[in-house]
């Protein structure tokens, strides 16, 4: 009786251990599940982070290689010296004399590409002018707007209000685009050879003053035949001298 009551008593601490080891592994289980999803949203976030860090230089080497507008009006590995005021930056010195040769330092703005006379690309360099401001510069080195509001034909001759700008290749001090009063020189395409030769040859039917638009003298040079000759001889020598001219104030050309 008594080995059937131990053997009764070791039967019940077995399945005891067998029950404290199955509810130890689900425990273990249950742990490493918790562990897994909770580690997700970790390593999500922390590639989240990654992916931004790697992409931030990549966006700030993006914006910091745009090309600026200026480049286009630069010359690629042409001579520096010859390049236009807006692809450099120069010292400007107007304490200059007037009229004398200067001398200034300048260096090629980013993104513009020169070189010197021997082929060499450089960023440093001297440019030489002429000490004058802008406006002071001949006609021919700079471009001003035309007006075809005013008469050129008239006493005293008419002016107009123009706005010039300074030619690429020319170096000067001052502001590069400036206002200034030009005389009326405006063209409609009249002739004065062919003018002068119709006052000639027709002027007794007023086909010279028809020609330069003016219809009222023309008709009434036809009517009078020419002024009985004397209207037709005053307007060869008018024409001849340019005092008489289009009718819409041009120029002849």
């Amino acid at each position: 009786m008594a080995a059937l009551a131990g053997l009764r008593a070791l039967r019940r601490l077995c399945s005891v251990a067998l029950f404290l080891s199955q509810l130890y592994v689900l425990s273990g289980r249950a742990g490493s599940l918790m562990t897994t999803k909770h580690s997700q949203p970790q390593s999500t976030f922390a590639k989240s982070l990654t992916s931004t860090s790697t992409n931030t230089p990549y966006f700030k080497a993006a914006e910091s290689t745009e090309i600026p507008s200026y480049v286009t009006k630069c010359p690629s590995n042409g001579l520096c010296s010859r390049l236009p005021p807006d692809c450099m930056t120069c010292n400007t010195n107007y304490s200059c004399i007037y009229g004398k040769p200067a001398t200034f330092d300048c260096k090629v703005k980013p993104h513009v590409h020169c070189v010197d006379q021997n082929n060499h690309e450089q960023e440093n360099f001297t440019i030489n002018m002429t000490c004058q401001f802008c406006w002071q510069l001949a006609t021919t080195n700079y471009v001003c707007t035309n007006s075809t509001n005013c008469m050129t034909v008239s006493c005293p001759r008419q002016r107009y209000n123009a706005t010039c700008t300074v030619r690429d290749h020319i170096h000067c001090l001052g502001n590069r685009v400036f206002p200034k009063m030009l005389y009326c020189n405006w063209t409609g395409g009249y002739k004065w050879s062919t003018a002068l030769a119709l006052s000639i040859t027709l002027g007794g039917f007023g086909a010279d003053r028809f020609y330069l638009g003016q219809w009222r003298e023309g008709l009434g040079k036809l009517f009078s035949f020419g002024g009985l000759g004397i209207w037709t001889l005053i307007d060869v020598l008018l024409i001849g001298v340019g005092y008489v001219g289009p009718a819409d104030g041009s120029l002849y050309i």
